[in-house]
């Protein structure tokens, strides 16, 4: 069983900064697909970016040049960096864990941009 734990949300003025982080537990993290989602109030959840095993990353059109993710496997830990927010960032963020077949979510941290 792996459990993800988010943190690092919170208010945010439209063009400010948040970085998100999301420890993971297991010993095997550095296996681990990991990415992160969004669920804006009333919306689909939809997938922000994504980091590979061996650090490749993909982003969703929106926050390319904005977003970054990353990982540190000495911590067990996932990243987003998130510059420049907007208010259409607003959202709470969930992080997720693929390995093998097997698929884990946290349970999430709300980020609101707004002024």
């Amino acid at each position: 069983q792996v459990q993800l734990v988010e943190s690092g949300g919170g208010l945010v003025l439209p063009g400010g900064s948040l970085r998100l982080s999301c420890a993971a537990s297991g010993s095997i993290f550095r296996l681990y697909l990991m990415k992160w989602y969004r669920q804006a109030p009333g919306k689909q959840r939809e997938l922000v970016a994504t980091i590979s095993v061996g650090d490749s990353t993909i982003y969703a059109d929106s926050v390319k040049g904005r977003f970054t993710i990353s990982r540190d496997n000495t911590k067990d830990t996932v990243y987003l960096q998130m510059n420049s927010l907007k208010p259409e960032d607003t959202a709470v963020y969930y992080c997720n864990a693929w390995i093998g077949d097997m698929n884990y979510w946290g349970k999430g941290t709300l980020v609101t941009v707004s002024s």
